[in-house]
């Protein structure tokens, strides 16, 4: 690290800090005196309630004891035991209550009123427009009570709308009151125009320009001015004022991703990226996307759910130096050390003042168009600002032997906890006894048994029957089904482990499937083995290949509504950019190295849902490749049965019984030797050749 100043908390942005407002009782005094003489004069009580305030924001971690590393490194048992109790302390200790739920709504309004707004915008997003959000920034779901992972509000004086897509029609309908809210589709509905044409006449409509992409509002701006309205900028989120016990900012301890499993040597990644900001003539590129700055360091935190990263920013200079801008507390000890001294660390406060900076500097500088808000572009007045691609995206996915090497490792050792299951639930589903709940819980245990599961990969989608129907369906204590016989269970799931990222999906009958179940799942299997077995020439995207998967569907009539492939990051988020395989036009080349999703599927609205998914990496295909042209292939890392049952092998061709056959034999060699009695018979009867 450049700074070696001796550790001081960061100021922590936003409304009232939760030391401020808790009551200090004096179980909690104690509790926190006793832990605090233990961190050895590291923090006093004060210091260490806002540590902890941090650490029970952030997820819970499968591991307890992982975070007691930035409070007392390496703590005995007794002193665990105080380091608990002061943590459920905090945990217990409660803040005054904001508005009740059914109040949120007028309260806002009068704070809009306040402002002279005449509407505000709440989008589901953080600073960082990341797939999960810390519990600091459920914003919309505080307001609306929505709790899906896409989502917009938008609130005038006398009319308020959510727009959620169609993954979430239901979930909107059982969690938003239809007296307060209308419920309008994300993208058939543009929000833009309902905000325009619901707004009066010269109106102002507020946002907050830390949760939105510079792209929003060059578009909403064109919309509401064509209105006869202004768009405005509110630096304060009114609702941060009213939610009085909004969580503090996530403290999770960031770790090193060491070279064994990253593969490369983040000094050479910061030299490599500097080059090419050189070659492009850029002085910098602001980093945005936390996942870009855990990839570039070799860090890996806990910030957010099920993905490993310590929420974060950083400034990448043409010269390689980098000030990261991150919370000091979450750094366990050594991380410093590994990040040498051309990383300077820097309180999240202070990004603002590093961007103003390069603005008058003048600067020229790349920011991302996917994750940089318009804040950070407000902030970069007078540089030259650089609206492209992250640099790191692209690295970050073309995966080196090394993390292929470990991703793989991943794979065998998940397949042997899915495996299980999958014997498990063969004896247990017939029953009835089971729901989507049980049976969920039941596969993370599998996963953790292993002994390596760091996090799930993302919520498991544990669907029965018409529940298997919704693609992204998320059970709930009111949706939890049986799993009954006559019913199709659809499981899809993923691990997280310091060696890699998985995500597999499996159809699975529960006794006797019906013709139309095995002929559907049959071609949905056939578009799978299409793109598993696909050869396609160098620059090929996804997107020309998506057809594959849907032509044995597309004969019948039938398709299906999401993409067939994602990318997957190496210990990262489990839905990667920027490659995927997609009917959306994508210019992204398929490159070796990258690991994406293969998952084809068919929902039977209201009835049964299939999908089957494994992960595939993209690998020179050296049989079709010669001088004057480069060819690639899929090489398929996910390996588990799948339902023989539900497969039609009339309508396979040979080539394809062959593979379905290869598949099969391939999972009894990897997963075979980790099962022993009932479950490894059953791993030969469900793997058994159909050619």
């Amino acid at each position: 690290m450049r700074d070696k100043d001796s550790f001081r908390p960061a100021p922590r942005p936003g409304p009232p800090s939760l030391t401020d407002a808790l009551p200090m009782t004096t179980d909690l005094a104690d509790a926190l005196a006793a832990a605090a003489a233990d961190t050895g004069g590291r923090y006093d009580a004060a210091g260490l309630q806002e540590l902890l305030e941090g650490v029970v924001a952030a997820p819970a971690a499968l591991d307890d004891r992982e975070w007691m590393e930035l409070a007392v490194p390496g703590a005995t048992d007794a002193q665990a035991k105080r380091l608990h109790a002061a943590k459920a302390a905090v945990a217990a200790a409660r803040r005054p209550a904001g508005p009740k739920p059914t109040e949120r709504l007028a309260a806002l309004r009068g704070a809009l009123a306040r402002l002279d707004l005449d509407a505000y915008v709440v989008p589901h997003a953080d600073e960082h427009q990341g797939e999960y959000l810390p519990a600091r920034a459920e914003r919309l779901a505080w307001l609306t009570g929505f709790t899906g992972s896409a989502g917009l509000a938008v609130v005038t004086a006398d009319r308020a709308a959510i727009f959620i897509d169609g993954r979430y029609t239901i979930q909107a309908q059982q969690q938003t009151d239809p007296a307060l809210w209308e419920r309008r589709h994300l993208h058939q509905e543009p929000h833009e125009a309902w905000l325009a044409e619901a707004m009066p006449n010269g109106g102002r409509a507020g946002y907050d320009p830390r949760l939105v992409t510079v792209a929003w509002v060059e578009k909403a701006r064109k919309v509401v001015e064509a209105a006869g309205g202004t768009l405005v900028a509110v630096e304060e989120n009114p609702i941060d004022t009213l939610w009085t016990d909004q969580p503090p900012a996530p403290i999770s301890p960031t770790i090193v991703q060491a070279l064994d499993v990253a593969g490369q040597d983040a000094r050479e990644k910061r030299a490599e990226l500097a080059e090419a900001l050189r070659r492009d003539r850029l002085d910098a590129v602001v980093l945005t996307a936390p996942e870009s700055v855990a990839w570039l360091l070799n860090l890996r935190g806990a910030d957010v759910p099920h993905t490993p990263l310590p929420l974060s920013f950083a400034v990448l200079h043409a010269d390689g130096l980098v000030d990261l801008f991150i919370d000091r507390r979450k750094l366990v000890p050594g991380v410093d050390t590994h990040l040498g001294n051309e990383v300077a660390i820097q309180p999240p406060s202070t990004l603002g003042q590093a961007l103003e900076g390069l603005g008058r500097a003048g600067k020229a500088v790349r920011i991302d168009a996917s994750s940089a808000s318009a804040w950070v572009q407000d902030r970069l007045k007078g540089a030259k600002v650089d609206v492209g691609a992250d640099p790191c995206a692209l690295p970050r996915a073309r995966k080196n032997a090394i993390e292929l090497e470990g991703t793989r490792e991943a794979h065998r050792r998940d397949a042997a906890a899915v495996s299980r299951f999958l014997a498990w639930l063969s004896r247990e589903a017939p029953s009835g006894a089971l729901d989507e709940a049980s049976a969920a819980a039941r596969l993370l245990e599998f996963r953790v048994a292993t002994g390596a599961l760091r996090d799930l990969s993302f919520d498991t989608i544990s669907a029965a029957g018409p529940n298997a129907a919704l693609p992204h369906y998320r059970f709930s204590a009111e949706s939890n089904r049986r799993i009954e016989p006559g019913n199709v269970y659809l499981v899809d799931s993923g691990g997280q482990y310091r060696d890699g990222t998985t995500d597999i999906t499996r159809t699975i009958i529960v006794g006797t499937p019906t013709e139309e179940m095995r002929r559907n799942f049959t071609l949905v299997l056939k578009g799978h083995i299409a793109i598993s077995t696909a050869r396609f020439p160098k620059g090929t995207t996804g997107s020309q290949i998506d057809a594959f998967a849907r032509r044995p569907l597309w004969e019948h009539g039938l398709d299906y509504d999401h993409g067939t492939g994602h990318g997957v990051g190496s210990y990262l988020s489990v839905h990667e950019g920027p490659a995927r395989i997609a009917k959306t036009p994508n210019t992204i080349a398929l490159e070796p190295g990258m690991i994406l999703s293969n998952e084809p599927g068919y929902y039977a609205a209201g009835r049964y849902g299939i999908r089957t998914e494994t992960l595939v990496v993209v690998q020179p295909c050296e049989a079709l490749s010669d001088d004057t042209r480069t060819f690639y292939q899929f090489e398929t890392i996910t390996f588990a049965p799948i339902d023989l049952a539900l497969v039609d092998a009339a309508l396979l061709t040979p080539d394809e019984r062959a593979w379905l056959d290869a598949y099969h034999a391939k999972v009894r060699d990897i997963v075979g030797p980790q099962l022993e009695g009932e479950d490894r018979a059953w791993l030969e009867q469900a793997t058994r050749p159909v050619g």
